[in-house]
């Protein structure tokens, strides 16, 4: 089975299962052992002295540690029937992107808040978003899921398939436990200050050519010369080097505003808005941002797909 062949068709296989079947909860998960392998080491390590050098041994450890796993694992499917091969990476692939559950995760905020009422689309929007939700209106709560929607473009879809294009199943497992760790541990407060500083910076980078692929792509899919206007403009009021240009492009492209102060563990963290509109989001314009994020998804898969055939010759 030639090199094409072996990175192209789990590509396109775990790009069918995403659409088809998302993220059943209660299904498992190789983000939840990694969730695990990080608390487990955050527990033991993040106290005394020489808290930064202890969290960058871990976070350079697990994510190593993961990369050579996967590559070991690869070089064995070599050597099993290729159906097989084939279909544990695709299985990983699929593993790897999070497009289609983010979306429907989206998706149901919005018809909760719709349906059920501020309190139940509060609790709703506390399963996809880090900030407090106690005291979000109507508006922040809309807002704040497109948001989530515009970041998590970026560092659960386009990131890992653009190091599945470069490392294939070994670096799209490897990034996703970059972004796991930021996740976990990558938060400026007493307790992560230190200890997650290495894996947010790990984070930024691994994330900073992606971030403004993802801001592109929506600018250009969503036909909104505004959407490259405010990536100029906004895409680096984000505290963030990388959120807000995907932030910005989508802000552009439904011309409206985000960004402001939010509750994070009930501290204010003061935030710069990001766009200049005001206005109310719409429940409908979920809909409309779905799509999009389904377009970027598909425009990025069909890229690396492009990639390696030229690569292939």
């Amino acid at each position: 089975m030639d090199r094409f062949t072996r990175l192209a068709a789990p590509l396109a296989l775990g790009y069918a299962l995403d659409l088809l079947l998302a993220d059943p909860e209660g299904w498992p998960h190789p983000v939840r052992t990694y969730g695990a392998l990080i608390a487990a080491g955050e527990q033991r390590l993040n106290h005394g002295a020489h808290r930064f050098a202890k969290g960058a041994l871990l976070a350079s450890g697990l994510v190593g540690g993961t990369y050579l796993t996967f590559t070991l694992l690869d070089k064995v499917l070599l050597r099993l029937p290729a159906p097989l091969a084939l279909a544990v990476n695709s299985l990983w692939v699929y593993y790897g992107l999070a497009n289609t559950g983010l979306v429907r995760e989206g998706r149901a905020v919005f018809a909760v808040l719709d349906q059920q009422g501020l309190a139940a689309g509060r609790r709703q929007l506390a399963r996809i978003v880090g900030r407090d939700t106690a005291l979000l209106d109507a508006q922040q709560i809309r807002t704040a899921v497109l948001e989530s929607l515009a970041e998590n473009l970026s560092d659960g879809v386009v990131a890992p398939l653009c190091a599945y294009a470069v490392a294939g199943v070994p670096g799209l497992l490897a990034y996703k436990m970059v972004n796991t760790l930021d996740s976990m541990v990558g938060y400026r407060n007493p307790r992560y200050e230190l200890f997650g500083k290495f894996a947010a910076r790990l984070d930024d980078v691994a994330n900073f050519l992606p971030a403004r692929l993802t801001a592109g792509l929506l600018a250009a899919l969503g036909g909104s010369g505004r959407g490259f206007l405010f990536i100029l403009r906004f895409g680096n009021q984000h505290k963030s080097p990388n959120a807000g240009y995907p932030e910005a492009a989508l802000a552009g492209v439904l011309n409206c505003r985000f960004g402001g102060p939010n509750y994070y563990h009930g501290q204010l963290v003061p935030k710069p808005y990001i766009g200049d509109n005001p206005r109310a989001i719409a429940p409908t314009e979920i809909e409309r941002v779905a799509r999009l994020n389904h377009a970027v998804c598909a425009a990025v898969v069909a890229g690396v797909l492009g990639w390696l055939w030229w690569h292939k010759r």
